[in-house]
């Protein structure tokens, strides 16, 4: 079953079982999905998808940074929920050896040994990390490894 398939299954069935907080989450989810569709006139495929799942829970990390700072816990929690529903859609994360594992392997094979060659090992990368990895975190990685 596709990513897809399954947030409209859950929609449905969090609207059988009455489930308001998990219908607004779910219904937001496929809004900034359709948002996409309709901007740029595509039907958004899997890779895609995780990018947008990924810059949801994004967002959401960051409000919950915000609103803690602010002190407002009843925020922090519908944002927590949030995030939790999302982060069901997007496949499990990578531990941080697997992550240099990964980086290390793909300078090996794109025979990498400068700053220059940050680029071509991003755009290898990307596609197997996407959703599975903090890209900030992996590009960092890839500096240290190729400073």
């Amino acid at each position: 079953m596709s990513i897809r398939d399954q947030i409209n299954t859950d929609l449905k069935q969090a609207m059988r079982s009455q489930e308001k907080q998990t219908v607004i989450t779910i219904r937001s989810i496929t809004a900034a999905i359709k948002q996409i569709e309709v901007d740029e006139r595509i039907e958004v495929k899997e890779d895609r998808l995780l990018e947008i799942l990924t810059k949801l829970a994004k967002q959401r990390n960051e409000s919950i940074t915000q609103f803690k700072a602010a002190d407002r816990q009843d925020l922090v929690e519908k944002e927590m929920f949030e995030l939790e529903i999302i982060k069901q859609y997007l496949p499990a994360p990578l531990t941080d050896e697997a992550v240099s594992v990964m980086v290390n392997d793909s300078i090996a094979a794109l025979s990498a040994s400068s700053m220059q060659d940050m680029g071509s090992v991003m755009a290898d990368l990307k596609p197997k990390l996407q959703g599975r990895a903090d890209m900030s975190k992996v590009s960092k990685l890839i500096k240290e490894k190729l400073n």
